[in-house]
């Protein structure tokens, strides 16, 4: 789950990472209203989950309070293309931030490195611009540590992290308090990413989250359910997205296709889609139940993608490894017999016990498939 960077620097505040004053606004009056409040001049920022947004037009520095209203009426109800998103995104959201007495700009950021299976920290001189442009063009100004979970963040770990990085030792003092806090706030939210570009250095020394981007790891939202809330009220998400998160549905995409489509695995549904999209079809979702075929869950997901009007058929491919085909089958029986589904519904099964399993879907209101490709051209052809 995606941040927002007003709800990621609240997260950071509450473990003690310091943040600039800010005020969240929706519309012009009350971003006028919020810069008078900050001293008049303020930075204005739209609120999107895209990276870029500078480049895009969507920050404003200005130093009246009128001069912030005037940019928030330009963009706010407007679409701007993001090109790291590669698409144009609504502007309904703003932050109006007090202006800081900017020194210097750093990056800092905590990265999962699924290689060595742990937290690392990133920390580089040249704040401000892409990551991956600074690793491009300057890559002996990124400093790398992975952290080991057993030890955590040391003072010493800290000292070789900032010489990797080019930041001068007279600075250690104040960073080190800001790393450690923020990582905290990683391990305690369950982050997958936390990234401050820039981390400004004030004119006094201190260190201040200038941005903040942070990525929760959806299978921990569980326990987080004050997060899990910003992620079902994200502007980002379109109402499948937000049903889907509702029922517990965390691999869901809507795609505004005309084929729904449900799969266990990833790697099948994306395979799944191709093969639809080589049929002559346009997949609707991508939708990963995951392990298994359990009745409530199908239900609960065909119910989801017969919400979308434009969807005119359904296929369902499953692929039975531990799990037996027969019971995925009893699933789909059990899940479909009670539901008034008017869309044709294609089911392909495959692995353990899948011969078992179609015998059984031969007794349903069902289309029987023996390949992802033969049931990919079977619910084209039902369109």
């Amino acid at each position: 789950m995606k941040m927002q960077e007003y709800q990621a620097k609240a997260l950071l505040a509450q473990f003690g990472v310091p943040t600039p004053k800010g005020i969240v606004c929706t519309t012009q009056d009350e971003v006028k209203a919020a810069a008078e409040s900050l001293g008049g001049g303020a930075v204005v920022k739209a609120q999107v989950l895209a990276g870029g947004r500078g480049k895009a037009g969507a920050v404003k520095v200005a130093k009246t309070a009128e001069a912030c209203a005037e940019f928030a009426g330009s963009i706010l109800g407007k679409k701007l293309y993001f090109e790291q998103a590669k698409e144009e995104l609504a502007i309904t959201t703003l932050l109006v931030e007090e202006l800081l007495p900017i020194a210097k700009e750093y990056y800092l950021g905590v990265v999962v490195d699924r290689d060595s299976q742990r937290n690392v920290l990133i920390l580089s001189s040249q704040g401000g611009m892409d990551i991956e442009e600074v690793a491009h063009s300057h890559p002996d100004a990124i400093g790398r540590h992975p952290v080991d979970p057993a030890i955590g963040v040391k003072d010493f770990h800290i000292r070789e992290l900032a010489r990797k990085g080019g930041i001068p030792d007279s600075e250690l003092s104040k960073l080190a308090p800001f790393i450690k806090n923020l990582y905290q706030a990683c391990l305690k939210s369950d982050a997958t990413l936390a990234e401050i570009n820039p981390l400004v250095v004030l004119a006094d020394g201190n260190f201040i989250a200038g941005d903040a981007k942070i990525d929760i790891d959806d299978n921990t939202l569980y326990r987080h359910p004050e997060l899990a809330a910003h992620g079902e009220d994200s502007d980002e998400l379109n109402h499948f997205e937000k049903e889907a998160r509702r029922r517990g549905i965390n691999n869901y995409v809507h795609l505004g296709g005309n084929v729904g489509i449900i799969c266990n695995g990833a790697g099948l549904v994306m395979g799944t889609m191709d093969e639809v999209k080589r049929a002559g079809g346009q997949p609707a979702n991508f939708l990963d139940i995951g392990g298994g075929a359990k009745a409530e869950l199908v239900r609960s997901s065909l119910e989801l993608i017969l919400l979308d009007k434009d969807v005119k058929a359904i296929l369902i491919n499953i692929f039975g490894g531990i799990t037996r085909g027969d019971e995925v089958a009893k699933g789909i029986i059990e899940a479909t017999s009670t539901m008034d589904i008017k869309v044709p519904l294609v089911v392909r099964l495959a692995g353990t016990n899948s011969e078992e399993g179609l015998a059984l879907l031969k007794d349903a209101n069902l289309v029987p498939a023996a390949t992802m490709q033969e049931a990919a051209q079977k619910v084209v052809a039902l369109l």
